[in-house]
Formats: structure tokens, sequence, C-alpha cells
């Protein structure tokens, strides 16, 4: 076809983040900057296995393996799904097929929104909302929605037992470096990159929210007890990270960021790739 998206440039392995607990990674090249994009989703072994989000059509193949390669489809017993962006939808249809004994996990929201592109089969179904917990055998995990998103039916995870957070879109950050951890890279660039990305990538409500409110959303977050942070769009947070993503979120409301790239850096992306054909 000729549109059908191109794989991935770069292969990036699951990478374990707590006890039976696995980031799978995809990275793409964010479009008009030198920077990337990584497209997260998860996995946890646990006595009853879970998928979080179900990666992108464009790396299909590579998720699916890397996804099977820590869980037999067979044994997954959960699949949960954040929101109906296609980058974390995109395999859902596979991952049904396949893991024949698996409850989908989402809310109302993500079966009305979807439905005009996927079939729900309601009777494996399980419709959740922000503030309800589920128990998937060893541990309980509890449904809270972080405090920026870009789909009302967004909701992220928080694992009980090892305190990962799935901050799903929140925090989402491009890097100069596919492979680069956060600790490597430039502070202020890093600060910046959250800025663009939730203003330009997630929440461009932010400048109408009351700072008030907004606080008390991330305090919500907080009273969590977050250990690490697992978003779709960022390498993982730990330790002092978090306190400095966190704060960082907590000035958005009343940052000024730059304009994203318009109609003259297409012309130049055109013209780029003019020349190297």
């Amino acid at each position: 076809m000729a549109f059908e998206p191109k794989p991935p440039p770069f292969d990036l392995d699951p990478e374990q983040i707590a006890p039976d607990t696995f980031l799978i990674r995809s990275v793409q090249k964010a479009m008009g900057v030198p920077l990337y994009v990584q497209i997260n989703s998860m996995v946890i072994k646990g006595k009853e296995p879970l998928i979080i989000d179900t990666g992108t059509r464009a790396n299909r193949t590579k998720w699916l393996s890397d996804v099977f390669s820590l869980v037999e489809p067979e044994d997954v017993r959960w699949v949960f799904v954040s929101h109906e962006d296609v980058d974390h939808i995109g395999n859902l249809e596979q991952v049904l097929t396949a893991c024949e004994n698996a409850t989908l996990v989402v809310d109302w929201g993500v079966c009305e929104r979807y439905s005009n592109a996927f079939d729900f089969p309601l009777e494996r179904c399980r419709w959740i909302e922000h503030g309800e917990s589920f128990d998937i055998g060893d541990r309980v995990l509890k449904v809270h929605r972080p405090p920026i998103y870009d789909s009302p039916s967004t909701h992220g995870l928080f694992d009980t037992s090892t305190g990962v957070y799935w901050a799903v879109d929140a925090f989402a950050s491009g890097i100069p470096d596919p492979t680069m951890d956060l600790h490597d890279l430039n502070h202020d660039e890093w600060i910046e990159g959250m800025g663009i990305g939730a203003y330009d990538g997630v929440s461009a409500w932010l400048p109408l929210v009351d700072p008030a409110k907004f606080n008390r959303a991330i305090d919500d977050m907080v009273g969590l007890g977050i250990s690490a942070i697992a978003s779709a769009h960022s390498p993982m947070l730990r330790d002092t990270l978090i306190d400095q993503a966190i704060e960082r979120l907590r000035q958005l409301p009343t940052s000024e960021l730059q304009a994203p790239p318009g109609q003259s850096v297409l012309d130049e992306i055109i013209a780029a790739t003019a020349r190297l054909n």
C-alpha cells in the first residue's frame, strides 16, 4: 500500500523496570525537529499476565515479537488500554485474537469512541474508571488518570506492589538519541522538551486550567506513592528525576512555549526529501 507506515528505524529491546515488569519500547523520528519520540507500552508477567497498551501498527512485527517473548499468548489474562489513540491501540486486534483468555480492561469511552474502527467483544470487556482497582492475582492495580491527557478516556495505572505508575502521555519529551537515558540528557533541554510534549503533543488546553485545581490533581498522583514512572513517550523516570518532572508539570499552565513547526518547516522537509530522491 502506498500509505503503509514505515517500521521504526531503530530496534529497542524490552527493558525490565521492576520485578516481572517490562517496558516494550519503540521509537520514531520526530518531524521537523532533530529529536526522537519513544512509543512505549508495558507487560506485567505476574500470576495473571497483563499487557498495557498495544503499540503501533508501524512496529507491529517487532512489538508482537517482544511481547510474546516475555509471555505466551494463552497465558495473558488482562489487556489494559489507556485510551484509543493509534499509538496505544495499534495492535489490539492481533492481541485479542492471539490472547483468547484475556479480558480487555477499558472504559465506556474507549469502546464508544473507537467502535467505528473496531468491533469490541463486549463479553470479554471490563469497564473501569478513575479511582477503581482490579486484582491480577498477585497484585492490585489502581486506575488513576494522569494530570495531562489528550483523550477523555485516558486512564493511567498504578501497580501497588512495585510502585510503578503508567503515566500514559504525561511527561512526554523528545530525546536527541533514541537510546538515551534521561540522566544523560541536558537538563534544560529535557525541561523544555516536556513543555513542548505537553502543549503540542498532549494538552493544548493547559493555559485554560486553574493552577490550583491542576496542582491538586498532581498532588493526588503523587499521593499514590510512586517509585518509578513509565511514560508512553519518555525514557523511565526514577529517583530525583521524578521530583524534577513533577515540578515541571506544576509549571505548565503558566509557561510560555515556542510555537510548533509550521508550513515553513514542512516546505524545508519536502525540499530536503526531493534532494535525496
